[in-house]
């Protein structure tokens, strides 16, 4: 009896091992060929690239998840040119027409937004972001009221209460002399205080307390975790299971954070709150457009993290290039001190005379663009013709900023903070300004950039 049990328990495990095996070896198996058809059998075949980043999607991700990936994109096009191909199924382009008709209205319609890469998650919310072309058109038209020049005027004395509130704070931190601050923290504190203000009708007290408030804090995390997001989305099985598998303190912070900002929106929302801010026009329409508290909330938190994060990453970045630079500082010093006599006759619509500043902005975003990466598209399934040659339906497809602006195809001294390239200097009558494109271009260009 027990002799019989022994080889039932051995004939058990082997046969528990040998399914182990097989499954093993057809996985084995399939990632071959399937890396083998990638490189020779895929439509994509005869576009430049490494034969690595053709094989498989994995030295995409790697990079992607070291925070590299905008230098080897750069890298990848001085080497194949001006279309590269960065993955399986994707196509890197370095080139202003390719920008236009990958983003533009070519065909009477635009080429989809991929949905792994803007909304991961098929039951978040509906907003500006990752809405379809028909939404899209709706809530941006009810939105653009908020940025109109209009608006920003009669959203200037919200927005000078921070500014105001800034300066201050740096008077009083900075009073002694002896104390090195992180301007970095204080731009985030800045714009997340006035889009916060201008969003939910109500600031995050950042500048007020010289710390993140934990909605700040939040984003900031779910914006490291984007990555990854982004990653798993590429896999559809991987993807299904890491959401199913999410450990739950990494739900509950999601949770939080909606939340809060649940709250804020909801104290907005009360009778006598009216005002002209950002998601002004949204509530006014929200009935008619059948719009929920979560699309209401969702599209919030699109403005803070559009408009907060990414305008303190130019303000970081041009203070640091400034600074690298003295001749430039000492050049915009004078101009704005020639130009104002004192401080309040600084505003919104008299800045614009400050050309050498306008110009180190410019510059600033060229060098700093605080979106660095492509924001890719999908070509449609029947394909489409880029750059005068077809690519085929379903190829992923972008422009990466950070790339194309240090390339030296596209501008002299592409490394180097040179603001006089934008007022005429012949020395760079040569570069190609039109691809300098931070805020993108086409119908889902963004709404923020007055």
């Amino acid at each position: 009896m027990a002799s019989t049990s022994f080889l039932k328990s051995l004939s058990n495990n082997t046969t528990g091992s040998g399914i182990v095996a097989a499954l093993a070896a057809i996985i084995l198996v399939y990632a071959i060929w399937k890396a083998l058809y990638n490189v020779f059998f895929h439509p994509l075949r005869a576009y430049p690239g490494p034969t690595l980043f053709g094989m498989s999607r994995i030295p995409y991700c790697w990079r992607l998840l070291r925070g590299t990936l905008p230098y080897d994109i750069l890298n990848l096009h001085k080497k194949y040119g001006e279309v590269v191909r960065i993955a399986p199924d994707e196509l890197a382009f370095s080139n202003v027409t390719a920008m236009k008709e990958i983003l533009g209205h070519r065909y009477g319609e635009e080429f989809q937004k991929l949905k792994s890469f803007y909304r991961p998650v098929d039951a978040s919310p509906v907003n500006i972001v990752n809405a379809e072309r028909e939404d899209h058109g709706i809530l941006r038209r009810q939105l653009a009221h908020g940025f109109s020049e209009k608006s920003m005027r009669e959203q200037e004395p919200i927005i000078n209460v921070y500014i105001d509130l800034l300066i201050q704070r740096l008077h009083e931190n900075c009073a002694a002399g002896t104390k090195a601050l992180n301007l970095t923290a204080w731009y985030n504190w800045t714009t997340f205080d006035i889009i916060g203000d201008l969003a939910f009708g109500e600031p995050f007290d950042c500048l007020q307390n010289a710390e993140d408030h934990p909605y700040v804090h939040l984003i900031f995390q779910s914006a490291r975790a984007g990555t990854i997001f982004i990653t798993v989305g590429f896999y559809p099985l991987l993807n299904k299971l890491f959401w199913a598998l999410m450990p739950k303190f990494v739900l509950s912070r999601y949770i939080r954070q909606t939340k809060l900002s649940m709250e804020k929106l909801q104290r907005r929302m009360k009778p006598g709150n009216e005002r002209p801010d950002l998601i002004d026009a949204l509530l006014r329409k929200k009935e008619e457009l059948n719009l929920s508290l979560e699309n209401l909330q969702s599209n919030a938190n699109v403005f803070i993290i559009g408009g907060s994060e990414t305008t303190a990453t130019l303000l970081a970045g041009v203070t640091y290039l400034l600074l690298s630079n003295p001749a430039a500082l000492q050049k915009l010093t004078e101009e704005v001190r020639s130009t104002f006599d004192k401080e309040q006759e600084i505003i919104m619509t008299s800045v614009n005379q400050l050309t050498y500043m306008l110009a180190c902005l410019n510059e600033a975003l060229r060098l700093y663009p605080p979106i660095s990466a492509g924001l890719p598209r999908l070509v449609p399934s029947e394909g489409r013709v880029i750059l005068g040659r077809h690519v085929p339906g379903n190829t992923i497809v972008a422009s990466h900023h950070w790339a194309m602006y240090h390339n030296g195809k596209h501008f002299t001294d592409p490394d180097s903070f040179i603001p006089e390239r934008f007022l005429g200097d012949p020395r760079y009558a040569n570069d190609e300004f039109e691809i300098l494109q931070p805020f993108s271009i086409g119908p889902r260009n963004c709404l923020g950039r007055k």
